[in-house]
Protein backbone atom coordinates (compact mmCIF):
# COMPACT_ATOMS: atom_id res chain seq x y z
CA UNK A 1 0.00 0.00 0.00
CA UNK A 2 1.36 3.05 -0.94
CA UNK A 3 1.86 6.56 1.19
CA UNK A 4 -1.21 8.25 -0.54
CA UNK A 5 -3.31 5.48 -0.21
CA UNK A 6 -2.50 5.50 3.14
CA UNK A 7 -3.74 9.05 3.20
CA UNK A 8 -6.30 8.80 1.12
CA UNK A 9 -8.10 5.85 3.13
CA UNK A 10 -7.33 8.55 6.20
CA UNK A 11 -9.16 11.41 5.03
CA UNK A 12 -12.17 9.29 4.41
CA UNK A 13 -12.57 8.77 7.99
CA UNK A 14 -12.05 12.23 8.11
CA UNK A 15 -14.60 13.62 5.62
CA UNK A 16 -17.30 10.60 7.31
CA UNK A 17 -16.71 11.56 11.07
CA UNK A 18 -17.13 15.13 10.34
CA UNK A 19 -20.77 14.64 8.56
CA UNK A 20 -21.33 12.87 11.24
CA UNK A 21 -20.41 15.49 13.64
CA UNK A 22 -22.33 17.97 11.61
CA UNK A 23 -25.40 15.75 12.06
CA UNK A 24 -24.93 15.39 15.84
CA UNK A 25 -24.71 19.16 16.53
CA UNK A 26 -27.65 19.82 14.03
CA UNK A 27 -29.93 17.65 16.37
CA UNK A 28 -28.43 18.73 19.30
CA UNK A 29 -29.16 22.44 18.13
CA UNK A 30 -32.91 21.11 17.56
CA UNK A 31 -33.34 19.36 20.67
CA UNK A 32 -36.56 21.52 21.40
CA UNK A 33 -38.00 22.27 18.17
CA UNK A 34 -41.59 21.63 18.22
CA UNK A 35 -42.51 22.92 14.36
CA UNK A 36 -40.92 22.83 10.97
CA UNK A 37 -41.08 23.74 7.88
CA UNK A 38 -42.78 19.94 6.86
CA UNK A 39 -45.05 20.57 10.05
CA UNK A 40 -44.34 18.33 13.35
CA UNK A 41 -41.39 18.28 15.48
CA UNK A 42 -37.29 18.04 14.51
CA UNK A 43 -36.92 14.11 13.98
CA UNK A 44 -33.26 13.28 14.65
CA UNK A 45 -30.70 12.69 11.82
CA UNK A 46 -27.88 10.07 11.38
CA UNK A 47 -25.64 8.25 9.03
CA UNK A 48 -24.90 4.79 7.94
CA UNK A 49 -20.85 4.65 6.74
CA UNK A 50 -19.70 1.18 4.51
CA UNK A 51 -16.78 -0.01 3.32
CA UNK A 52 -14.83 2.30 0.30
CA UNK A 53 -14.54 -0.47 -1.70
CA UNK A 54 -12.46 0.72 -5.14
CA UNK A 55 -13.29 -1.11 -8.08
CA UNK A 56 -11.07 0.69 -10.37
CA UNK A 57 -8.37 -1.56 -12.41
CA UNK A 58 -5.83 -1.05 -10.55
CA UNK A 59 -7.30 -2.23 -7.59
CA UNK A 60 -8.13 -5.65 -8.96
CA UNK A 61 -4.53 -6.05 -10.18
CA UNK A 62 -3.74 -5.03 -6.66
CA UNK A 63 -6.27 -7.73 -5.36
CA UNK A 64 -4.71 -10.33 -7.53
CA UNK A 65 -1.23 -9.46 -6.76
CA UNK A 66 -2.60 -9.69 -3.04
CA UNK A 67 -4.15 -12.96 -3.51
CA UNK A 68 -1.70 -14.93 -2.23
CA UNK A 69 -1.23 -13.31 0.85
CA UNK A 70 -4.32 -14.41 2.96
CA UNK A 71 -3.58 -11.94 6.01
CA UNK A 72 -3.76 -8.63 4.01
CA UNK A 73 -7.04 -7.40 3.67
CA UNK A 74 -7.00 -4.05 2.49
CA UNK A 75 -10.15 -1.77 2.52
CA UNK A 76 -10.52 1.64 0.40
CA UNK A 77 -11.70 3.72 3.51
CA UNK A 78 -15.18 4.42 4.39
CA UNK A 79 -18.16 6.06 2.54
CA UNK A 80 -21.49 7.26 3.76
CA UNK A 81 -24.10 5.11 2.09
CA UNK A 82 -26.97 7.59 3.46
CA UNK A 83 -28.25 9.97 5.99
CA UNK A 84 -31.63 8.83 7.59
CA UNK A 85 -34.54 10.47 9.36
CA UNK A 86 -35.60 8.63 12.47
CA UNK A 87 -39.16 8.57 12.18
CA UNK A 88 -39.81 7.39 15.66
CA UNK A 89 -42.12 9.05 18.16
CA UNK A 90 -41.28 11.92 20.03
CA UNK A 91 -41.94 12.80 24.13
CA UNK A 92 -45.02 14.13 24.36
CA UNK A 93 -45.47 16.89 27.30
CA UNK A 94 -48.54 18.16 28.43
CA UNK A 95 -48.76 22.23 28.11
CA UNK A 96 -51.76 23.25 26.69
CA UNK A 97 -50.46 27.43 26.39
CA UNK A 98 -47.69 25.93 23.82
CA UNK A 99 -48.12 27.36 20.30
CA UNK A 100 -47.83 23.66 19.28
CA UNK A 101 -50.36 22.09 21.48
CA UNK A 102 -52.69 19.37 19.78
CA UNK A 103 -56.91 19.49 20.77
CA UNK A 104 -55.61 17.98 23.91
CA UNK A 105 -52.89 20.07 24.90
CA UNK A 106 -50.00 17.68 24.39
CA UNK A 107 -46.89 18.73 22.45
CA UNK A 108 -44.34 16.91 20.62
CA UNK A 109 -40.73 17.18 20.87
CA UNK A 110 -38.07 16.28 18.84
CA UNK A 111 -36.86 12.26 19.03
CA UNK A 112 -33.64 13.38 20.07
CA UNK A 113 -31.87 12.31 23.49
CA UNK A 114 -28.75 15.07 24.44
CA UNK A 115 -26.98 12.23 26.51
CA UNK A 116 -27.00 10.00 22.98
CA UNK A 117 -26.20 13.07 21.05
CA UNK A 118 -23.45 13.99 23.39
CA UNK A 119 -22.19 10.06 23.31
CA UNK A 120 -22.28 9.91 19.54
CA UNK A 121 -20.44 13.15 19.66
CA UNK A 122 -17.56 11.76 21.39
CA UNK A 123 -17.33 8.87 20.12
CA UNK A 124 -17.04 10.75 16.15
CA UNK A 125 -14.35 12.92 18.45
CA UNK A 126 -12.45 10.15 19.06
CA UNK A 127 -12.34 8.40 15.48
CA UNK A 128 -11.48 11.80 13.68
CA UNK A 129 -8.90 12.10 16.42
CA UNK A 130 -7.54 8.28 15.70
CA UNK A 131 -8.27 8.99 11.74
CA UNK A 132 -5.46 12.24 12.04
CA UNK A 133 -3.32 10.37 14.21
CA UNK A 134 -2.99 7.77 11.48
CA UNK A 135 -2.27 10.23 8.58
CA UNK A 136 0.19 12.12 10.89
CA UNK A 137 1.92 8.17 11.46
CA UNK A 138 2.65 8.22 7.34
CA UNK A 139 3.49 11.50 7.25
CA UNK A 140 6.22 10.88 9.40
CA UNK A 141 6.97 7.12 7.85
CA UNK A 142 7.22 9.26 4.47
CA UNK A 143 9.47 12.03 5.94
CA UNK A 144 11.49 9.18 7.55
CA UNK A 145 12.05 7.83 4.26
CA UNK A 146 13.39 10.99 2.77
CA UNK A 147 15.83 11.46 5.49
CA UNK A 148 17.01 7.74 4.40
CA UNK A 149 18.21 9.20 1.26
CA UNK A 150 20.11 12.14 2.68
Amino acid sequence: MSYWESLRIGTSGLTAQRLRLDLISNNIANAQTTHTEKGGAYQRQDVVFLPDEKTNFSSHLKQARLAADVNNNVQGGVKVARVFTDTSEGTKVYDPTHPDANTDGYVTYPNVDVAVEMTNMLSATRSYEANLATIDAVKRMALKALEIGR
